[in-house]
């Protein structure tokens, strides 16, 4: 990128002519001897750049578009790096930026493309037939359209960085940048009905799970902010649960909210008791509501020997343990997040949007609505009855008629 503005100057392309055996006057020249036009300038690297044209008037369009793009910070000479360097360095770079669950998939993703493509070719030699041969191939291996789908957005978003931070791509030149999504049909939400919410409350003796179905169902807590609860969390005079980032310390294990983001959610009476009596039967040293003082001080001894990385499970197995107790409960065969997701559509029934989106701890007002708004059997009956009510007075009225 030129790091001062442009300039146009003219060469002489022969020596100055005579008349007479004298030089003809400077004012004489552009008339009568050959030239061209040169635009030069500095760029970054402190190397002096010139190109030469026929006209000014090429001349002059070539230094405007060069100017506009040394005003708009973009980047003339990409630097040359090797994909599996950028790759290391994106590792580097980013760490501490996002979630290291998100890095940890973007890792993945980079992999798997370095695989196909070569660790050895040059980010600038990517092209976008290259992005589109390395998803036919994913989705031939038999995975998901679903997952395609979220490889193209991760090293899309990824390339963007290679142009607007790093500097090693040129506007335009993102290989996924025009790689469509493959079209999917959307998955219904299940939603969890107050009865099966009850059956799986009286299904088990459990007061743990009794209290981690509540502050899913009830608060629309996240499975790794239900794990990561400690019961400073707790304001048991308030009815609140304060969802707070952890700093690894003594009797705390780091972790960060997603999208890092604090948020404060109410809970009802029937929760904040099942909170109130677990409190009672743990253990004074125990910091976590959930979390065993064996299983923390497990999962301590695997960061200190540096076995311990965001893939690990706080808890072990808790999506199969609640499938089981769905199945002895004789209920769908429900997920921990559908839980979540009942509790956002719950809240919608009465809540303004922006308060529900709040509570749920969305980024986007879009995921709220997109992704977790079911429609509940109330709802389908009173559309129901709405209709049949609207038929009557219709026919009603023809009969009369």
């Amino acid at each position: 990128m030129a790091t001062e503005k442009i300039g146009i100057y003219r060469r002489w392309l022969e020596p100055a002519p005579t008349e007479n055996g004298r030089k003809i006057p400077k004012s004489d020249w552009p008339k009568n001897r050959r030239h061209n036009w040169v635009v030069r300038w500095f760029g970054t690297d402190r190397k002096r750049y010139s190109k030469s044209f026929k006209t000014r008037k090429q001349a002059d369009n070539f230094a405007r578009q060069l100017q506009e793009q040394v005003n708009c910070g973009k980047q003339d000479r990409p630097k040359r790096i090797a994909f599996e360097d950028f790759v290391a360095e994106h590792k580097i770079l980013t760490k501490g930026q996002v979630a290291d669950a998100t890095l940890v998939e973007q890792m993945h993703k980079l992999k798997l493309f370095k695989k196909f493509i070569g660790g050895n070719t040059l980010l600038t030699e990517i092209r976008a037939r290259d992005a589109e041969a390395f998803i036919a191939k994913r989705l031939a291996s038999g995975i998901s359209t679903a997952t395609a789908n979220k490889d193209i957005r991760t090293l899309k978003s990824i390339f963007n960085l290679a142009i607007e931070r790093r500097g090693y791509l040129k506007e335009g030149d993102n290989p996924f940048a025009k790689i469509k999504q493959r079209r999917i049909s959307s998955k219904p939400i299940n939603y969890v009905s107050m009865d099966d919410y009850r059956k799986l409350l009286h299904t088990t003796d459990s007061l743990w799970w009794k209290t981690f179905i509540s502050a899913a169902y009830c608060c629309g807590l996240r499975r790794g902010e239900l794990v990561n609860l400690t019961w400073n969390d707790i304001d048991f005079e308030n009815q609140y649960i304060y969802v707070n980032p952890k700093k690894h310390m003594e009797h705390t294990i780091e972790w960060e909210p997603k999208d890092h983001e604090r948020r404060v959610i109410p809970m009802p009476e029937k929760t904040a008791q099942l909170f109130a009596d677990i409190h009672f039967e743990s253990t004074g040293c125990a910091p976590y509501v959930f979390l065993s003082p064996e299983r923390l001080r497990h999962i301590k001894q695997r960061i200190d020997r540096g076995t311990w990385n965001s893939k690990c499970e706080v808890i072990n197995n808790l999506p199969k343990k609640f499938n089981t107790l769905c199945k002895k409960a004789k209920i769908c065969e429900y997920s921990i997040h559908d839980l979540r997701r009942s509790a956002i559509t719950n809240w919608a029934q009465h809540l303004p949007i922006q308060i529900v989106q709040q509570f749920a701890g969305h980024s986007n007002i879009t995921t709220t609505r997109q992704y977790y708004l079911a429609v509940c059997p109330e709802n389908l009956a009173s559309a129901s009855k709405l209709m049949n009510k609207m038929l009557q007075k219709g026919f009603s009225g023809l009969t009369q008629k």
